[in-house]
């Protein structure tokens, strides 16, 4: 296994929790770097009925070439922090989320 990024924990197998600060209703969706040890996400879905949560997986899954249903929203369905676990047999590329992806 990989050294984990600050926003990455391992949770078992092929299992990791990712840590995200979830900023909804941005002009556009992408990576704003670190913020309270949490990746900061920002997303174009506003923060009702779900749609930054789908939003937000979306997201994830395509940045880190896997699949949606490879993540799950563990906790934070109605905050701004939020935790993914992404189950996956090969660990993900987290260099692909990384605060050296900051759009």
């Amino acid at each position: 296994m990989s050294t984990l990024p600050g926003f990455v924990r391992a949770a078992g197998e092929g299992r990791w929790r990712l840590l995200v600060w979830v900023q909804p209703g941005a002009k556009a969706d992408g990576l704003a770097g670190i913020y309270q040890g949490a990746l900061k996400v920002r997303l174009g879905a506003p923060a009702v009925d779900g749609k930054a949560n789908k939003a937000l997986i979306d997201f994830i899954a395509g940045r880190l070439e896997l699949k949606k249903s490879q993540i799950q929203l563990e906790t934070g369905q109605s905050g701004r922090r939020k935790t993914l676990l992404v189950v996956s047999r090969t660990e993900p590329r987290w260099d692909l989320v990384s605060a050296s992806a900051v759009e």
